[in-house]
């Protein structure tokens, strides 16, 4: 992306509170994988997988999970840029009839983005669709009725300061009850909630102190001790900015069943992260913490230089918040804000993705000590955009994850299966306008969930 296209974006997320294509097939760059120098959200899958085809880039004729995808819509302004502001979109991805299509729409005007959408069924309650928006923050639960898809609203909340965002969700036993909670990342006053609903019906949120001027962008589960209470993981930062230099930030825990005190467990000194991941990737029955900690830059006349690029950095429950291991590097780059898990090839051992803001997607596997630098190939050169949101997801059912992408540099969602050790692209939808949307999470939910009734 170039830097000119980098600021107009930059205009639009400063306003944001700062039609389907050709299902053709093409080859990704297949990259050598250079020497090594040195992101999956809940879902509610299910269904029988689809009918096995004899060519592995065919696509079955329908499939029993699609995809929610969460945008910023913008309109044009007098120049006829896309920096204006529109209500929130969420579209429902699926495949029927031998084509990808987008089977319902929701838009929210009480908000301009859905930094996230997920299925999520509360304790005791119908099915539905979770999304948090921004500009005005709410969490909404949407479900869908014989008039189409109505809204609740779990928590809205104005923090007091410039934006007013709901920034990341995840779901999960934050209590030790058995009953499903929140953990909520919020802009920009620091702000990290947890959010459950009573045996009396009523939602009840417990917020963080704030913290002013402090953004938090991601929010992850986990358990890195093995003791079996659900921790989670965020990453307050210092406020976004594009002149070079430093931006300091930490990756904190908290434990909701213990309180709402934090500990710091990654201290990244002058830089920050936007995207980190929790769980099991190397196979050994124990949850890691991954950072994809952000470069360092500097302004010169040619504008931006990467100093220090991109590093995936690997936390285990026992290391020292200044002692991150580096696993991988993304040269060149200073931003990620998506990896993704899961296992492309079907032989039970994990690959990590990470879709990276200038330098496309890149697919990294650890080596027999994971915590050594792991090996690094690229998948696709020829991808990105400023959230360059992905997921892997078997959403077929065969056993092995595909890669869903949104390049917004080209305005196309896209589907990567891997063939004979490579990624293979393929289309799903096209928009005409490519700078039209931001997109920011895609989640993939079964196709019954979103059908009519």
């Amino acid at each position: 992306m170039s830097l000119e296209r980098f600021r107009i974006l930059t205009s639009a997320l400063a306003l944001l509170g700062a039609a389907c294509g050709s299902s053709n097939e093409t080859p990704s760059q297949p990259a050598e994988p250079p020497t090594p120098t040195e992101a999956t959200s809940s879902s509610a899958m299910g269904g029988e997988p689809a009918a096995r085809v004899a060519d592995p880039l065919a696509v079955p004729d329908a499939l029993p999970n699609g995809l929610l995808v969460g945008y910023s819509p913008f309109s044009q302004n007098e120049a006829g840029q896309w920096v204006q502001p529109a209500p929130a979109r969420l579209e429902m991805i699926v495949r029927s009839g031998g084509e990808w299509r987008v089977a319902d729409v929701i838009t929210d005007p009480d908000s301009n983005v859905f930094h996230k959408a997920m299925p999520f069924v509360p304790p005791g309650g119908t099915p539905g669709i979770l999304t948090i928006g921004g500009m005005g923050a709410h969490v909404k639960l949407w479900t869908r009725g014989a008039s189409g898809w109505t809204a609740s609203t779990i928590w809205s909340e104005s923090f007091g300061g410039r934006f007013d965002r709901m920034r990341d969700v995840e779901v999960g036993d934050l209590y030790g009850d058995g009953r499903p909670a929140l953990a909520i990342a919020t802009h920009d006053q620091g702000v990290v909630a947890f959010a459950r609903l009573g045996e009396d019906g009523q939602w009840t949120v417990q917020q963080t102190p704030k913290r002013r001027d402090i953004f938090v962008h991601e929010i992850e589960l986990g358990d890195l001790d093995g003791d079996g209470v659900v921790e989670v993981y965020a990453t307050p930062s210092e406020p976004n900015h594009t002149r070079g230099g430093g931006q300091s930030g930490e990756v904190v825990r908290y434990v909701p069943s213990r309180g709402l005190e934090s500990t710091i467990v990654a201290d990244l000194g002058n830089r920050h992260a936007k995207e980190i991941y929790v769980g099991d990737v190397d196979g050994d029955g124990r949850d890691e913490l991954y950072v994809a900690v952000e470069g360092l830059t500097e302004r010169g006349e040619g504008g931006l230089r990467v100093v220090e690029p991109v590093e995936i950095r690997r936390y285990d429950h026992d290391t020292p918040p200044d002692q991150g291991v580096v696993v991988a590097r993304i040269e060149g780059d200073h931003l990620t804000r998506f990896i993704t898990v899961g296992d492309v090839d079907g032989d039970g051992k994990k690959e990590m993705v990470v879709a990276s803001f200038s330098q496309g997607l890149w697919i990294l596997r650890p080596g027999a000590n994971p915590r050594a630098m792991w090996s690094a190939e690229s998948i696709d050169r020829d991808s990105g955009g400023f959230e360059h949101a992905s997921v892997l997801a078997d959403l077929d059912g065969d056993g092995r994850d595909e890669l869903y992408v949104a390049s917004d540099n080209d305005g196309e969602l896209r589907r990567y299966v891997w063939v004979n050790g490579r990624a293979r692209r393929q289309t799903m939808t096209t928009r005409e306008q490519a700078r039209s949307m931001i997109t920011w999470s895609i989640i993939p939910i079964a196709t019954s969930l979103i059908e009519a009734p």
